[in-house]
């Protein structure tokens, strides 16, 4: 009897080349919870968003296949420039996550408050949701410029944690208050 497994056509050289993808992905473990990082063949981060079960993993890979593409491989290698940038950003030696965004997944309006919040919210600033409502032109929309914040899947690159309430506290957080307060205080401690 001949064995089937002792030859192979072609004869296997090294790993599986994966075939290039329109997103890939990765689940990464950071000091503020489980983040789930994709990002385009050109480099640019499409969802940094927090995953912290199956089901929000799920979720998310369902946004991207149905706004983005259907091709949607996990595959770390082509997230590498996005890990490092948010690990140097938490550890305090950078002030931003420097990665092109793409905001893919955001409505019209999230873009308006996301790019409005970034341009003119700084590494180590806070404000509140009716000064950035008012900032991007929509004065008197501080609850509808909670609620873009609040679905943001670019968290941490395009920093929502610096959107504090008006009366107080932190408010809420995707990642939840915990990793918002981790995220305040690294600022606060790095701020020039």
């Amino acid at each position: 009897m001949t064995n089937p497994f002792a030859t192979f056509d072609p004869p296997l050289t090294g790993p599986p080349v994966l075939d290039p993808t329109d997103v890939s992905y990765v689940l990464e473990d950071t000091a503020v919870g489980r983040l789930l990082i994709a990002v385009r063949p050109s480099g640019a981060v499409v969802t940094c968003a927090y995953a912290p079960d199956t089901a929000s993993e799920e979720r998310w890979l369902s946004r991207l296949a149905a706004s983005v593409s259907p091709r949607v491989l996990r595959h770390p290698a082509p997230t590498d420039a996005v890990r490092r940038a948010l690990a140097a950003y938490l550890a305090g030696t950078a002030r931003s996550v420097d990665v092109p965004a793409d905001l893919a997944l955001a409505t019209a309006f999230q873009r308006e408050v996301l790019t409005g919040l970034a341009e003119k919210v700084g590494y180590g600033e806070r404000t509140t949701y009716a000064v950035l409502a008012a900032a991007v032109d929509h004065a008197g929309a501080a609850r509808a410029v909670g609620t873009a914040l609040g679905a943001n899947p670019l968290c941490i690159v395009l920093p929502c944690h610096r959107v504090l309430p008006a009366a107080g506290g932190v408010g809420g957080y995707a990642g939840g208050p915990a990793a918002k307060e981790h995220l305040l205080a690294l600022e606060a401690s790095h701020a020039p």
